[in-house]
């Protein structure tokens, strides 16, 4: 029997290492925008940042051809971790794929968008932040489930990226994955939330997540709100799904990022501060780009901040070369530092 033309864009997805393929069509995601209006109905503080998704419900706005979306699910929660930066850097953005061209990961996206092309189709992405809402779209296809703590879950637990693809014809697929719903009186990650941004299950404030504090936001921090509630980390966060129960024993470390382990030579908390500004231009800002080449000042100040929250006499020494950094916001962070430190020990 011929396999329909829905299962071959699935098997090569497979052969191509994700873990699993959707398909949905692209009304499917019309209601979307009441997610979203819900979302800032809650929290008006985030609408300038938000706004623009309401584009992810009407594809066809910016996309006239548009049928189906094609999602896939890719496990990520299969790297081996470098120990000192588990807790400092988010997990996913050591091991993000999305503009690593030297990964398997974006090498298998890139056939795979060939592949489809191959088969006549029209497609249309967004490798670094989505074409779509990958999370619903992911959900709508029945590849997983929304926990209480916003992030999607397959049977690999949250440790899996999403990618999508807009195509011009109109095709479905949808899985029937069988996972167990959050239990009604489990609240581990919105007790785990040091900033209060998992406010209530499902309902995420993405200004005060930590993640967003460290990346888009927290430019002040020395009148941040939550600056010390970010503590040790300096890029993402990875709290809400560390203590989650169905993401124990779902990371298996199997195998090694490109690069990782090298690169991770390179980073703490104190070699940052010594770091020379070439180095996180050219090499720091195209792993972690989300901190932009043109803002790497903010990896010296997430440290220091992050030395302030765990404090011990050896980053004296850090904290001081900081106070004399050629970068004027890095010096001002440094010396509020000390200043926070000098209170607290009189």
């Amino acid at each position: 029997m011929e396999i329909n033309f829905e299962n071959k864009i699935k098997n090569k997805a497979i052969k191509l290492g994700y873990e699993n393929c959707g398909i949905i069509q692209i009304n499917e995601m019309k209601d979307y925008s009441q997610k979203l209006t819900e979302r800032i109905n809650k929290f008006p503080e985030i609408k300038p940042y938000t706004e623009e998704f309401y584009s992810f419900s009407n594809l066809e706005n910016d996309y006239p051809w548009a049928k189906s979306v094609i999602v896939c699910t890719r496990i990520y929660g299969k790297y081996k971790i470098p120990n000192h930066l588990d807790g400092l850097i988010g997990k996913y953005y050591l091991v993000d794929s999305r503009i690593d061209t030297n990964s398997k990961d974006y090498q298998d996206s890139i056939s795979f968008e060939n592949y489809l092309n191959k088969l006549g189709l029209k497609t249309a992405t967004n490798r670094k932040f989505g074409v779509t809402a990958l999370r619903w779209a992911a959900h709508k296809a029945g590849l997983g489930i929304i926990r209480k703590n916003n992030f999607f879950y397959s049977a690999s637990g949250s440790w899996v990226y999403l990618e999508a693809w807009i195509i011009d014809q109109d095709l479905t697929l949808k899985e029937n994955i069988n996972l167990k719903n959050c239990p009604t009186n489990c609240n581990l990650c919105i007790k785990a939330c040091p900033t209060n941004s998992l406010l209530e299950p499902y309902v995420m404030n993405r200004n005060t997540c930590i993640s967003c504090l460290t990346t888009w936001g927290g430019w002040d921090l020395p009148n941040e709100k939550y600056n010390s509630s970010i503590g040790k980390w300096i890029y993402g966060c990875d709290i809400c799904q560390d203590i989650c129960p169905f993401n124990k024993n779902t990371w298996s470390e199997e195998n090694s990022f490109p690069n990782l382990e090298k690169l991770s030579i390179s980073i703490s908390l104190e070699k940052i501060i010594e770091m020379d500004y070439n180095f996180l231009r050219d090499i720091i800002s195209t792993k972690f780009w989300y901190i932009s080449k043109y803002d790497v000042w903010r990896w010296k100040t997430n440290s220091l901040n992050a030395m302030l929250n765990t404090y011990n006499p050896t980053y004296d020494k850090y904290i001081d070369i900081a106070c004399h950094d050629e970068d004027i916001r890095v010096q001002k962070m440094a010396i509020w530092v000390k200043d926070q430190l000098s209170i607290r020990n009189n």
